[in-house]
């Protein structure tokens, strides 16, 4: 690389980091909006599917091996261009929020599922013996429990999310990886820009790294979601 193309690459600089910062809002937005969809999907089936029925048990189980045995950028492409054949169509970050709260829910499903059946369940035997209701035994008894074995793997499992949202891009999500490319389209500044995505995705990660080391410390490494 010569001079002249670091020169540029200075020079352009603000401009690089305006684009790249608004990329990072649309990343944080679709990884905050797919958690939530994830966390919602993962509770309530995990509940259902161990207080429910055998046939819900089963279309449970088979829509959780379904997402997770198929890549989530199929799934996108799905959700993004073949619902719009049939005239369905969703925008870029909506599309990228469905997508990967559907696969995220796959797999919180069987991690809540595991946190849940990780409580003693003599405790719950109890509960019924005076006569408590599921809801109330499954709110006040088992959760509270089950959320220390939980948090360490949510918080692995939100690392995994943040960096999987590059996939987003696929579908023209204007996330940050998306940003990336754009910019390197109209600069031919691969390596630097590059570099520069890699760092703020490095920034957005950190904070989600010493948040999963400190509930791994504080309540053991829990169940692992991949």
């Amino acid at each position: 690389m010569t001079e002249g193309t670091w020169l540029r690459f200075y020079d352009n600089l603000p401009y690089f980091l305006e684009a790249l910062a608004t990329g990072a809002v649309m990343t944080v937005t679709v990884t905050f909006g797919a958690l939530v969809v994830s966390l919602l999907i993962g509770f309530l089936l995990a509940c259902l599917k161990t207080t429910g029925s055998r046939v819900i048990s089963v279309i449970i189980y088979v829509y959780v091996e379904i997402f997770r045995a198929v890549p989530v950028l199929t799934q996108l492409f799905i959700i993004y261009f073949g619902l719009a054949s049939i005239g369905i169509r969703f925008d870029p970050i909506p599309a990228a929020i469905i997508g990967f709260g559907l696969n995220g829910g796959a797999y919180l499903t069987e991690v809540f599922r595991a946190g849940i059946q990780g409580v003693d369940r003599g405790q719950t035997e109890a509960a019924q013996a005076i006569g408590m209701r599921r809801v109330m035994i499954l709110t006040s008894i088992v959760m509270p429990q089950a959320i220390r074995l939980i948090l360490p793997s949510l918080a692995n499992f939100s690392i995994g999310l943040l960096k999987e949202t590059s996939l987003a891009s696929a579908v023209a999500a204007p996330e940050l990886s998306f940003q990336g490319h754009m910019l390197i389209d109209r600069t031919f500044l691969s390596t630097q820009i590059y570099c520069l995505v890699a760092l703020v995705y490095l920034a957005l990660s950190l904070p989600l790294s010493y948040l999963s080391r400190v509930l791994e410390r504080r309540f053991g490494r829990g169940v692992h979601t991949r």
